[in-house]
């Protein structure tokens, strides 16, 4: 299993169409995206400064928005299919679907991931990556390349967020992170071309 993270921040941009067509195409019930919070997210943090709930709340409402983002996507590349939890996304892969995963019923169901704004969807597709024992994490931003970059080079540059190296420890695959412009390089991952991936 492939895990792919698309940042909230590619809404709007006319490559997201390509990246989930790709998958679509060539995922073969093998690749999970996890998708950011993007624009959901920020509602969420405003609403919070506004109602002044704790992080705890904000954080459980920011996994709703990747839920958000989630079926968003869905409806932007209907090939693509939704799973909640780990039994429907091997009943997704099964079906040879490329899969969209709504986070919050598994995330949300662990009481060892930290409710706070130090844990967005970067750690959180970690965290799924060593639940799913994936082959590859290939995380999506729209950034320059940082492919070679280290878990703790992409969260020191604040592209990834702080807790991102403790959940990518454990992770039992490579991190590959792509920005835009870099589709050739994520067709070489799925198809598992490693000369190609660097």
């Amino acid at each position: 299993m492939i895990v792919v993270k698309l940042g909230g921040s590619l809404l709007g941009s006319t490559e997201l169409p390509l990246w989930l067509s790709t998958i679509a195409s060539n995922s073969d019930g093998h690749v999970v995206i996890v998708p950011g919070g993007g624009a959901y997210a920020d509602v969420v943090r405003k609403v919070q400064k506004v109602a002044k709930f704790d992080d705890a709340i904000a954080h459980q409402l920011a996994v709703l928005a990747m839920d958000q983002f989630g079926l968003t996507l869905a409806a932007l590349e209907p090939r693509l299919v939704t799973a909640r939890h780990e039994l429907e996304i091997a009943e997704r892969s099964w079906q040879h679907r490329g899969i969209i995963w709504l986070p919050s019923i598994m995330v949300l169901a662990d009481e060892n991931i930290p409710q706070n704004w130090d844990v967005t969807s970067d750690s959180l597709a970690a965290w799924l990556a060593t639940q799913l024992n994936a082959k590859h994490l290939v995380i999506v931003k729209s950034i320059s390349h940082a492919t070679n970059l280290s878990p703790q080079q992409l969260a020191e540059k604040g592209w990834v967020d702080p807790t991102f190296p403790y959940f990518s420890a454990s992770m039992p695959c490579p991190l590959s992170c792509l920005g835009l412009g870099e589709i050739a390089k994520f067709s070489a991952i799925l198809r598992g071309d490693v000369d190609l991936m660097t």
